[in-house]
């Protein structure tokens, strides 16, 4: 009964905002953040504040990121991904805000500019002064050749992966540029997400508050299923693959 209200949803909007959460990315083998078996069950983060301050902390957290051990990289999107796409294709969305750092929504065709991620990428690095993009094969060469924790070529200050980590600030841009988004669409998609975090957790009632209709598809029930218009408990790619792609 769900899916055709979905799909009567999708059909009609005209400015959709689509959320996605870790469960998006699930369907691709990426692990989940804090469920158990996730990867904070696995290995405990490393807070912002001890990487600047730790030769140690950083040493650490580059060691991770060069061996893959969290598993955010290196997969292909799924159908989830390709029907959000598709959607992005047609002009119905006017933003895709994630919560992911895999990149699998550039992977699946989604313009860069379309892309609002709330909580960094994992695939490339950044300097932590200027801002200067690096990319992580350049730098994990460096590392095992040489030994050194990463540097920026540029300022020769510190270079982290472009991840938001605990103890972070959030983006202000992309924090910005999602709120502008969820005040402008009609229909608010929330795909994969516990809707736990916050002030990402936000968007949603902020768009149900401002009239959009708030659609939440997702395999366990959310903090916000009593207020949204659709709930469908179900996997991400059927679903969606149905309703935009047309498969059976």
């Amino acid at each position: 009964m769900s899916r055709p209200e979905l799909a009567a949803l999708i059909g009609t909007a005209r400015n959709i905002v689509v959320f996605t959460g870790a469960g998006i990315s699930t369907e691709s083998g990426i692990p989940d953040f804090r469920s158990p078996g996730g990867v904070w069950s696995k290995m405990k983060p490393i807070y912002f504040q001890d990487f600047v301050a730790s030769e140690e902390r950083r040493r650490e957290a580059w060691t991770r990121a060069f061996a893959g051990r969290a598993g955010w990289t290196g997969r292909e999107p799924n159908a989830g991904h390709h029907a959000v796409a598709r959607l992005v294709a047609r002009g119905q969305v006017g933003a895709v805000i994630t919560q992911n750092v895999d990149n699998l929504h550039q992977a699946s065709g989604v313009p860069d500019e379309k892309i609002i991620e709330l909580h960094g990428n994992a695939s490339y690095a950044t300097c932590l002064a200027c801002g200067l993009r690096h990319e992580l094969p350049q730098l994990k060469h460096e590392f095992e050749t040489t030994g050194d924790v990463p540097t920026c070529r540029e300022c020769g200050e510190l270079v982290k992966t472009a991840t938001i980590s605990f103890g972070q600030a959030m983006p202000e841009n992309e924090m910005r540029r999602a709120r502008a988004a969820t005040l402008a669409c009609d229909l608010f998609l929330v795909l994969g997400s516990s809707l736990v975090v916050y002030p990402a957790a936000e968007f949603p009632l902020l768009a149900k508050r401002r009239g959009a209709a708030l659609a939440i598809v997702n395999r366990e029930p959310t903090d916000q299923d009593d207020v949204a218009d659709l709930v469908v408990h179900a996997e991400i790619g059927p679903t969606l693959s149905q309703i935009v792609l047309g498969d059976s």
